[in-house]
């Protein structure tokens, strides 16, 4: 019989094996929390001036969207080289490494597609962020995948975003398979809308496969303007712009004589030039703080961070943070972007927050951080004013649902079909219909269930959401069916915790 080790019990044995157990040393080791240096006022009189942007540039995230292969990621990694975001040894590296694999067409997409599973199959899969300056603005680039597996990842991404660039395909049959029932082009215009995206540049790419045709640009723009109005973008706030991006053609310039068959009818502005005038929208820095996650790592040293963007308020280091759903708190160590340290960061950042004091299994994509003295609302079942698209099957009582929240998507149904409505004078049209058809604009209730593989014991976890007349960001949901979106809304009133 072996002897137990001396001082240690049979139990702990086991638990220290399983790697259960804390480390006594290692929890001593721990530094203790930062306090917060800077007076809350002091902190909200900067950001003010920074978001007004009279010295610095003014911040703006651009999430990129498109049907599959219309070029998304090429063309965002071409104008990160035309920016000289990307150097000569990159590009080499890149296209030396693509050719090996006989993807050599891809190797200006590789800057965003870093997963060797994308690289192999050519397309995005996961939002990948970057961030480049224009003369006017710090963009931070939101590259979302465009295939509709996908889809669940391009919405992560969307909902971090206050501007869209759309990507479509000129080459013949190309254009119309995205925007065509069943495209992408579509959905993601709708989604990106539905989300409180209201600019959009649209980028008609690969018009050198079509000998820069002046007549198939201005048909694709013919097809697209009366959409996109009808989807609720403004003529006004709706660019369109010809470009070549594997040749780099008016993405920053036109130039040499690649460039010359666009020159003869084109004199507008570039791409560049588009972006660099988007309107950052009004922030709310007043409100409570507003973060919710949309992933979750263990920094090499620095402990666990959180990445995710602020939708309103602000957030400073050494302050003490609620995570929801949950009781636990956890205290800001460090706010990075981009490699640069931050003492704060206010409303529209995309940001990644160090934390400590707090166990990591309690913090999960979908949660929100906000104030302990300012909690944001747990939800269960609430009224929504949705607008349906342009669905097959029609929406009844009871209908199972995927809903969409931020990055958090739960199973859910539609409890209840309050009233349809005139999308335009907000009147009902007609109280308790039994079913809603495509277009129709509703109320309804929406209330989560389990999932279909939880145990009949399984109790439903509320989420954290508001109404859209309290938090515009934290206020908008998308509803999905079947592997497409069917809808999409606004949080009325909250009905049960």
């Amino acid at each position: 019989m072996s002897t137990p080790l001396r001082g240690k019990d049979a139990q702990s044995l086991d638990l220290s094996g399983l790697n259960l157990m804390q480390d006594d040393d290692a929890v001593q080791a721990d530094e203790p929390p930062p306090k917060i240096t800077i007076a809350r006022e002091k902190v909200l009189e900067e950001a003010k001036q920074a978001l007004q942007g009279d010295s610095d540039k003014r911040a703006v995230n651009l999430v990129v969207i498109g049907h599959v292969d219309a070029g998304k990621s090429t063309l965002m990694g071409r104008l990160l080289y035309e920016l000289g975001k990307m150097d000569e040894k990159k590009r080499v590296a890149n296209e030396r490494a693509s050719g090996k694999i006989g993807k050599s067409s891809f190797s200006w997409a590789w800057e965003f597609d870093g997963t060797s599973e994308e690289r192999e199959r050519g397309i995005t899969m996961d939002v990948a962020s970057q961030i480049m300056n224009t003369p006017h603005r710090q963009i931070t680039i939101l590259d979302a995948p465009g295939h509709k597996d996908f889809i669940p990842n391009m919405i992560s991404g969307a909902s971090q975003a206050d501007c869209a660039l759309l990507v479509v395909d000129a080459a013949t049959g190309e254009f119309e398979a995205g925007f065509d029932r069943g495209g992408q082009t579509r959905e993601h215009l709708l989604l990106v809308r539905s989300l409180g995206v209201g600019q959009v540049v649209v980028a008609v790419n690969k018009l050198d496969q079509v000998e820069w045709s002046q007549a198939r640009y201005e048909e694709i723009c013919s097809l697209l303007r009366p959409f996109l109005v009808q989807s609720g973008f403004q003529p006004s706030k709706t660019r369109f712009v010809p470009v070549g991006a594997m040749a780099g053609i008016n993405l920053v310039k036109r130039e040499g004589p690649e460039a010359e068959p666009l020159n003869v009818w084109y004199k507008g502005p570039t791409l560049v030039d588009y972006l660099d005038e988007l309107e950052p929208p009004t922030r709310d820095i007043t409100a409570p703080l507003r973060f919710p996650i949309s992933n979750v790592f263990k920094g090499q040293a620095s402990g666990t961070a959180v990445v995710g963007r602020v939708c309103s308020g602000l957030v400073q280091v050494g302050e003490r943070l609620r995570v929801l759903p949950g009781d636990e708190t956890a205290v800001v160590r460090m706010i990075d972007s981009e490699g640069d340290s931050l003492q704060w960061a206010a409303a529209g950042s995309s940001v990644t927050l160090y934390l400590t004091s707090i166990d990591p299994v309690h913090l999960n994509i979908g949660s929100v951080l906000c104030p302990p003295s300012a909690v944001i609302p747990l939800a269960r079942s609430f009224s929504a004013r949705i607008i349906v698209f342009d669905i097959q099957v029609p929406i009844t009582t009871g209908a199972s649902i995927e809903l969409f929240h931020h990055s958090r998507d739960v199973p859910a149904s539609i409890t209840k079909l309050i009233a349809t409505i005139d999308r335009a004078t907000g009147t009902v049209i007609k109280a308790n219909p039994r079913v809603l058809t495509k277009s129709a604009s509703a109320e309804v209730q929406i209330t989560l269930r389990t999932s279909a593989y939880s145990g009949p014991a399984t109790i439903v976890q509320p989420i954290p959401l508001e109404p859209f007349s309290v938090n515009k960001e934290m206020g908008r949901v998308l509803i999905r069916r079947g592997g497409e979106t069917i809808a999409a809304g606004v949080v009325m009133d909250i009905l049960s915790s």
